[in-house]
């Protein structure tokens, strides 16, 4: 019997950081047995990663999946370029965006849809040093704020 629901595997939390995430969508992946073996394993890094789109495809680029142990002579370049699935329209669409507003194409997060493989991504755009500073300073305040309101109700 197949699992229902969904299961992250991989975050890529560096994103948040670096991006404005504007918009997020689903893409489902291509991938072989043993890199879908390794990722249950949870031995992928989507750190440096970044999606292209190339002759009307959508690949995703330096994303990381460790070769899977048992694997042998099955195991493929953990850093091959791996082609994303959307469909043709929604691909366009993202072209045209990311070709007309500069913006990029970053994986967030891998994680299992009832036992398939699927990536989000998102379409964001770079923050700039001010823009980290601001967001490193709310996060110091709403912490403050919380240990506040925590010391108060004991």
């Amino acid at each position: 019997m197949r699992s229902k629901g969904t299961k992250t595997i991989a975050e890529n939390r560096k994103a948040r950081h670096e991006y404005f995430v504007l918009e997020t969508y689903e893409a489902g992946m291509e991938l072989v047995g043993t890199e879908v073996k390794s990722i249950r394993q949870g031995a992928v890094n989507l750190k440096d990663a970044w999606c292209s789109i190339d002759n009307g495809e959508i690949y995703v680029k330096g994303m990381h999946i460790s070769p899977y142990e048992k694997g042998n002579i099955f195991n493929r370049d953990p850093m091959r370029v791996r082609k994303l699935l959307m469909h043709k329209r929604e691909i366009n669409k993202l072209y045209g965006t990311v070709k007309q507003d500069g913006l990029s194409l970053i994986p967030l997060s891998i994680y299992f849809k009832d036992s398939r493989v699927k990536m989000q991504l998102g379409l964001c755009k770079g923050k700039k040093l001010y823009d980290k500073r601001a967001d490193a300073a709310k996060r110091a305040a709403d912490r403050e704020i919380d240990r506040n309101i925590k010391s108060r109700n004991r």
